[in-house]
């Protein structure tokens, strides 16, 4: 049952990012920063955290979930230093992920030939 709550959850956060692309005036790049937020302000008050619990992958892959991962970081950042981990807790909490990112991107621009458009 995990798998088909992650699939339909995550199916719909990615529904809902192509029917705003479709439908409205807002480029793709302002939607993924509107995910982000929305992650952080539902990872913030504490609501995505049930959702992530729920639908797990589904909703933590998803770019919303990186948002969740900056407020998350935060919080628990500003519990141990304070008013720095307003700064630090986000950078660190996601750390892992960008690497990865960075990372996998190098790897595969080392592969194939990137060209700019």
């Amino acid at each position: 049952m995990q798998y088909l709550n992650a699939f339909w959850v995550g199916g719909l956060i990615c529904a809902i990012a192509q029917i705003l692309i479709d439908k409205t005036k807002l480029t793709p790049a302002r939607i993924l920063v509107l995910y982000v937020v929305i992650g952080a302000a539902l990872g913030g008050i504490g609501i995505y955290d049930k959702i992530v619990d729920y639908a797990g992958a589904g909703a933590t892959v998803p770019l919303i979930g990186f948002g969740n991962v900056l407020a998350n970081g935060v919080k628990e950042a500003v519990d141990s230093e304070g008013l720095l981990g307003v700064i630090t807790g986000g950078a660190s909490a996601a750390a892992g992920g960008i690497s990865a990112a960075v990372f996998f991107a190098f790897l595969i621009a080392l592969i194939f030939n990137p060209k700019a458009k």
